[in-house]
């Protein structure tokens, strides 16, 4: 394989973990605590943290829930979904932990839905 592929495979579990050590720190959640949460082993969860192990999708969805947000944005991070549109508004209502996911479905169905009607009356002027 590509040695190019395998780094930049290795800089995406890289950037991830650093992005789920981030996110446990600030909202002051220990390894231990995490790892018990989302239902995986200590080591496996600092290895995740460290870039030395991708974390399935599965396994970002229980670490998602673990600290308290949408798994869609581990999923962003991990390079599994694209950002999805609607720029930074969209950004922050997916990050929201205050909001269930519902709710912020909800929203994201609405600032689209606005969106599309703004888009359409620009094409017609």
């Amino acid at each position: 394989m590509d040695k190019s592929i395998d780094k930049a495979v290795a800089d995406l579990g890289r950037n991830i973990g650093e992005y789920i050590r981030e996110q446990r720190n600030s909202a002051k959640i220990s390894l231990r605590e995490l790892a018990k949460q989302a239902g995986v082993s200590n080591p496996y969860l600092s290895q995740i943290e460290r870039g030395l192990r991708k974390p399935s999708a599965e396994i970002l969805q229980q670490i998602a829930k673990g600290l308290r947000i949408s798994a869609e944005v581990l999923y962003v991070e991990a390079g599994i979904l694209q950002q999805r549109e609607g720029g930074a508004l969209a950004d922050a209502i997916v990050a929201a932990t205050d909001l269930s996911e519902r709710q912020k479905q909800v929203l994201l169905d609405i600032y689209e839905s606005f969106r599309r009607e703004n888009a359409a009356k620009n094409k017609e002027e």
